[in-house]
């Protein structure tokens, strides 16, 4: 069921992003390019190994080096708190966790490669880079451990000695004696280990950003962020500065991903070297800084099982999950697996779950948010234990799908995790999807690539995420001097289309072309609060109160037209950038209802909240092709039907979902995170660490059947991590399609990169 257009630029059309001319063009305006009359520039000195104590003997070299202007050590800056966990979860027994917050400087003891040791501040990138090679570290290294699981193990070296353990906490979601009681009713019951890889979050524009401050107006912090006003918190939080004295200003955006939520140390350390100075400081990454010091994404371990009777229908399911934390607990670590707990029994109807977590230290790069937080691990996890459900009970993938699907008739639905699914039909985009990927003819396509020496398999994922969660998004609209119209609100693009989406959604009020709206995010001074990005809660969220707002300002652009026409504003019509008596040719412009309008009937605002969260959902179809002798993996076609509720454009969305099914094939296929053990990353650039590259993918067939979200104002249920949630489980399943009708192989993990893969055709081959 999909969306009628109802205007040229309104809800459903396919307008063309009004961004885009400046990015093709290089008028893009990103943090690095930013220039402050009198900038000097910063470095960290970060550690080169992965667990150390060490004593800073001698900075004076350092010190006298050309450009050199300030070192700052953990001595220094004892006044800065550390960046904090903010989402303190309880453990099972109902304790608080106990925190491990990254410290800003580390004083005495580093926990992973790239931990921050100094700040150096010079009049270039290069002089202070070359005054930290100059700073004399003494490292006394201490026993490393890096394996997420092994971690747990009794003689595991420790992250925190007086912790006596490795464990960051426990947590419990579900209802042990149900799933207890469910289990021993079972006529079967099917097991999985499964493994959710870690990732580096690779954006294209590496984190920036440029401190100034004076005593009259305080700091002014320009950074790549997802949102200004949470920026500034945070920073308030580590200062101790009133949020009053911190503008935060965030220009163009390259990518975030959820990694650009968070603050990182260099921010406060820009602030504090500003300061003292008295002069601007900025500090941008490099690409291998950004590999070891920026927040990494999943790293999950979970033993699944799934309890069934004689027809294969879900009875209950039980999750040992082991999340990694890294070497502390990053601004959101534990709340992501929690998140994906509540989401761990996707759409099928399964009475009982008992879900346990256990979060654990290593001595790696912390672990945070990264598309989908949390949703993709849980839809990952239930998609590929129902293919093993499925494998056990002799029933083909959608046979066992359809027979546990929550049903049209049993929504509103709630969870044995808590979530409050409002509308869906899950079997229909199944049945759509498998239509559509041509599933029936698979069999042909296989024997076909047999005689070219190669195999194939074909896979599926029918998930569920959460998103545009409970909360609310302000936004402001001003009918400028000249008859445009200016939108305030506190989201933050990162490359997503919000200026094109938010005018299309104003622009069917007013009759006129997206090209007359101008949208304004990033800034603390212009805005006294907003959310930022995160959770695809832009467009559904902000977007309805951009829609209400527009009503409210053309409310009052036709209440003036209508005293300049004098007419009744029930006789105004709004078009072209022009007021008009209906049925006449009398009109007067929007540059002329300002002039005439007063600063109030110039202004229109509104807010709108949303008591629960949008779940999308969808299938994904997987087809990839083998080569047995070398191990590589060809995706073949790619088909998606999803369920988004309402669609405010359609080309925007397309791009949404491309780059978030890219991003889940490239976790699958492509990118590997590898630690020796002595801590070190040795897949720290594009040199080892491979990306997902055009030439790889296949173009995509995309569609959506739509079923409007009642909990939405306008039916909207989000899209912007949906693509990288149905990704991994639908390719993982084809891989493992593809090995079991070959050789009968058991399944096998993510990342399938050629070599480990090829590994396991030999395996399969002589049965080792």
């Amino acid at each position: 069921m999909n969306e009628t257009v109802h205007a040229k630029f309104g809800m459903g059309a396919s307008v063309l992003r009004t961004e885009d001319d400046a990015f093709a063009t290089g008028q893009g305006r990103y943090t690095d390019d930013i220039k402050a009359e009198g900038m000097l520039h910063g470095y960290v000195l970060r550690s080169p190994h992965a667990h150390a104590r060490f004593t800073i003997t001698d900075t004076s070299a350092a010190r006298q080096a050309d450009g050199v202007h300030l070192i700052l050590t953990a001595a220094d800056i004892a006044h800065l708190k550390p960046l904090s966990n903010v989402t303190p979860i309880r453990n099972e027994d109902g304790s608080e966790i106990v925190n491990r917050d990254l410290p800003v400087l580390c004083d005495g003891i580093v926990r992973h490669v790239g931990d921050a040791i100094a700040f150096i501040v010079a009049d270039s990138t290069a002089e202070a880079r070359d005054a930290a090679e100059l700073i004399e570290v003494d490292f006394e290294d201490l026993d490393v451990v890096i394996d997420t699981e092994g971690a747990l193990d009794e003689d595991a070296p420790l992250v925190y000695p007086q912790a006596g353990t490795n464990l960051a906490f426990t947590t419990f979601l579900g209802d042990r004696e149900k799933t207890a009681e469910l289990f021993s009713k079972a006529a079967r019951v099917s097991e999985l280990r499964i493994v959710n890889s870690r990732l580096v979050c690779n954006y294209m524009e590496v984190r920036s950003c440029l401190s100034q401050w004076s005593e009259a107006e305080g700091y002014t912090v320009t950074v790549c962020s997802q949102g200004a006003h949470g920026i500034r918190r945070h920073l308030a939080a580590i200062t101790g500065e009133d949020a009053g004295r911190i503008r935060v200003i965030t220009p163009d955006v390259g990518g975030g991903f959820g990694t650009k939520v968070f603050p990182y140390r260099e921010y406060p350390l820009t602030m504090e070297a500003a300061k003292r100075l008295g002069r601007p400081v900025k500090w941008t990454s490099d690409r291998s800084e950004h590999f070891v010091a920026d927040a990494h994404g999943r790293d999950n371990i979970a033993y699944a099982r799934m309890a069934m009777d004689e027809n294969g229908r879900f009875l209950a399911v039980e999750v040992d999950l082991i999340a990694a934390m890294g070497a502390y607990l990053h601004c959101y670590g534990p709340y992501i697996p929690w998140l994906g707990m509540t989401m761990t029994t996707g759409i099928y109807d399964i009475p009982a779950m008992a879900v346990t977590c256990r979060g654990t230290y290593t001595n790696t790069t912390p672990l945070d948010a990264y598309r989908g937080a949390g949703r993709p691990e849980a839809a990952y996890l239930i998609e590929r234990l129902v293919e093993q459900c499925a494998q056990d009970m002799g029933m083909t993938p959608d046979e066992i799908r359809n027979r546990n699907f929550i049903r049209p008739d049993q929504l509103p639905y709630k969870t044995p995790g808590g979530r409050l699914y409002d509308t869906g039909e899950f079997a229909e985009h199944m049945k759509l999807c498998m239509e559509r990927a041509g599933w029936n003819g698979f069999d042909k396509r296989n024997e076909e690539a047999g005689k070219r020496g190669r195999f194939r398999g074909i896979g599926m994922s029918t998930y569920i995420e959460a998103c545009a969660f409970a909360g609310s998004e302000p936004a402001f609209l001003t009918l400028e001097d000249d008859g445009t119209i200016l939108i305030r609100i506190g989201t933050q693009s990162n490359g997503q289309g919000h200026a094109t989406a938010y005018s299309q959604l104003a622009a069917e009020k007013f009759g006129m072309g997206v090209e007359n709206f101008r949208v304004h995010q990033g800034d603390t001074a212009v805005l006294e609060k907003g959310g930022g990005t995160g959770g695809s809660r832009s467009v559904p969220l902000g977007g309805i109160s951009v829609a209400r707002a527009a009503d409210a300002l053309a409310e009052k652009v036709r209440k003036v037209a209508a005293g300049e026409l004098e007419a009744s504003p029930g006789d105004i019509e709004l078009s072209e950038g022009e007021a008009r008596i209906i049925g006449t040719d009398r009109t007067i412009s929007l540059a002329a209802i300002a002039k005439a309008a007063s600063e109030s009937d110039r202004n229109a605002s509104a807010e709108y909240t949303q008591d629960e969260a949008t779940y999308p959902n969808g299938t994904h179809v997987c087809e990839v092709e083998i080569d047995p002798e070398t191990g590589s993996i060809e995706v073949v076609a790619y088909t998606i039907v999803d369920d988004f509720g309402a669609t405010v454009n359609p080309l925007l969305l397309a791009g949404q979902i491309h780059g978030g099914v890219v991003q889940g094939i490239g976790q699958c296929l492509n990118e590997r995170v590898v630690y020796d053990e002595d801590g070190q990353l040795l897949t720290a650039s594009f040199m080892d660490y491979s990306m997902p590259r055009a030439a790889e993918i296949p173009n995509f067939h995309f569609e959506t059947r739509n079923v409007p979200s009642t909990t939405n104002a306008m039916g909207i249920k989000g899209a912007g991590e949906a693509g990288t949630i149905g990704a991994c489980p639908a390719v993982m399943n084809a891989v493992n399609d593809a090995l079991r009708r070959k050789y009968d192989a058991a399944p096998i993990d993510m990342p399938v990169v050629p070599h480990l893969l090829w590994e396991a055709i030999e395996a399969a081959r002589t049965g080792a």
